[in-house]
């Protein structure tokens, strides 16, 4: 049998690390094989994905051999590493090198020294493969970030190499062109049979791919078989990872049923046809046009949009215009909404439309060219920084790593709190409540055993959990988030989400902009669609998900022809087991 990757007792620690990043790690990969590679956040896989590349390998105590194709990898001439690995980064924008994206196609060609006809020749195949050819003389910074990452699968996929390693490479896309992306990384693996090595959070959209998949949990392989395998050995053990499985999986193993012989469902088709079977089985008749599964006592629980009046308004947003310069369109047209104190108002919408620019404005990063913003009842523009970001707006933006600064995640938690001070006789004078404080937000976000840790060390999920951190030290009354649960686990969703739900019980407002359609969903008081400058479409997660086809989520596509107003797993479940 023909292995490709060959992964032999391998093991990793940070330095200064007493636990191990990857513990005795044994895994074969066969040439040609799909492999997705699952867990929790911080559990070891992007650091195991890295040593498959040995520019990205982080620095550390390293045991055990890693071999690709029967040779070392750190063996491997820098040149041959480059062509024959193919390595997708989660954030786009942090491996685009180039201005045009002609030139981000010959770029990688360029660097192996290949001749102009034959660069010439594969940057034309990449470009009509991947259906480039509209945006081929466009400037990179025009893209949206489905196309960014599109443009890194194509100018990898030029170099023809035999493995293709993706780390989480949808976390930053919208759900259409997530969807897009991860269409054409199965297309790769049917048309040219390119070994695949995929991390990704959205297990519905690449568990049908999958030969195989690997669940590692603490550095360590918990489980590895096919999904069906796996879905059927995560429930049986009651492991927290089975949060992460797909909603019909989930769906399928909380309903009570009279028999087994049914098959376990992987995609939202095979928790349709199983769901057929189980209402016939039960009796239950499709839904009749415009009926709702669930009472109208239920609809009353939630404040309908404008029932308050303005003294309960946090956030007023009126006629917001932006362009980011004058020759340029608009960005912003027009975008008019209000968020009540609070509230958890869950902004949607694809890449490129406007959103994080409209909360730039609202965070003063940006400033309309027409339009006001009142932030209770007062103009933005009134506030100075001290009184708008010491306890009224917190912000976090889209790429965590913008607000580190400091050596370790302890020195970074004090910063946003005035200390640590300058060392003296290398200890820190540090108040008991301010050491309460970092404790206390440590331990919500679960980094008290990281806070030796550099940042930049930390995992995807682990980063957005230190922005977190920081900035709730500030007691923000109005929440401001960019995508906040990219490289969160399924797990930590729902922790993250108990953490929202602490702060509405203490008045904390949340705008959250985001691409998570099942965790908006599930904990969101009100949701908008953004779309082309402004919202287009705002109300409650039921009314506002239920009537979509594309933009709504996998409970409601599986169920909906029986309970057309269910938009999460448990709405699912809780019609069958009723």
């Amino acid at each position: 049998m023909a292995y490709i990757v060959e992964i032999q007792d391998l093991s990793f620690a940070y330095p200064k690390e007493e636990v191990r990043a990857l513990d005795h790690i044994n895994l074969n990969i066969e040439e040609g094989e799909f492999l997705v590679l699952c867990g929790k956040s911080g559990c070891g896989k992007s650091t195991l994905l890295t040593h498959l590349k040995t520019p990205l390998t982080p620095h550390g105590k390293r045991k055990g051999r890693l071999l690709f194709d029967g040779q070392p990898i750190d063996e491997m001439e820098n040149r041959v590493q480059t062509q024959r690995i193919g390595y997708v980064l989660q954030n786009p924008d942090n491996q685009i090198v180039t201005d045009k994206v002609w030139h981000e196609l010959a770029f990688g060609l360029e660097s192996l020294g290949y001749s102009t006809p034959d660069i010439r020749i594969r940057v034309a195949e990449m470009a009509s493969y991947f259906g480039i050819q509209d945006w081929f003389y466009k400037n990179v910074a025009e893209l949206s970030g489905g196309q960014k990452q599109l443009l890194n699968l194509a100018s990898i996929m030029a170099m023809h190499p035999d493995l293709l390693v993706l780390d989480e490479p949808t976390s930053q896309l919208d759900p259409i062109a997530a969807s897009d992306f991860l269409e054409t990384v199965k297309k790769i693996h049917r048309d040219l049979g390119t070994t695949i090595i995929l991390t990704e959070h959205r297990l519905e959209e690449v568990f049908p791919a999958a030969d195989r998949v690997v669940v590692m949990d603490q550095g360590k392989i918990y489980a590895t078989g096919t999904p069906e395998e796996i879905g059927e050995a995560l429930r049986a053990a009651d492991h927290e990872m089975f949060l992460a499985m797909p909603v019909p999986m989930q769906v399928y193993a909380k309903v009570n049923q009279s028999t087994d012989i049914l098959k376990c469902p992987i995609t939202v088709r095979d928790g349709r046809q199983w769901l057929e079977k189980v209402c016939r089985e039960r009796g239950i008749q499709p839904a009749v046009k415009g009926a709702s599964v669930f009472g109208r006592e239920e609809e009353k629980e939630k404040p309908k949009e404008g029932r308050q009046g303005e003294s309960d308004v946090i956030l007023d947003c009126r006629e917001l215009w932006f362009r980011y310069d004058k020759e340029l369109p608009d960005v912003v047209k027009g975008a008019t909404f209000k968020i009540r104190k609070g509230e958890f108002y869950s902004l949607l919408g694809g890449n490129g439309t406007g959103k994080s620019t409209t909360m730039s404005l609202i965070c003063r990063l940006r400033k309309p060219y027409r339009g006001k913003i009142l932030l209770d009842g007062k103009d933005i523009r009134k506030y100075n920084d001290a009184e708008l970001f010491r306890g009224y707006l917190g912000v976090l933006p889209q790429n965590p790593q913008s607000l580190f600064v400091k050596k370790t995640v302890e020195e970074e938690l004090y910063e946003m709190i005035g200390g640590p001070r300058e060392k003296k006789n290398v200890e820190y004078h540090i108040s008991m409540d301010k050491k309460e404080a970092v404790a206390g937000i440590a331990e919500v976000t679960h980094l008290t055993d990281l806070l030796h840790r550099h940042p930049y060390d930390l995992s995807g999920g682990e980063q957005q959990r230190l922005a977190l951190a920081k900035i709730l030290l500030l007691r923000p009354k109005l929440l401001l988030l960019d995508e906040p649960t990219k490289g969160l686990d399924a797990y930590f969703k729902q922790e993250f989400a108990d953490i929202l739900t602490l702060l509405k019980e203490q008045g904390v407002t949340i705008f959250m902009i985001s691409h998570d359609i099942e965790f908006c969903a599930a904990h969101a008081d009100r949701c908008g669609l953004f779309f082309d400058g402004n919202i287009v479409v705002s109300g409650q997660p039921r009314e506002f998900f239920a009537g979509n086809n594309f933009y709504t989520t996998a409970a409601n596509r599986m169920a909906r022809k029986y309970f057309p107003d269910v938009v999460t797993g448990k709405d699912v479940i809780g019609c069958l087991n009723r």
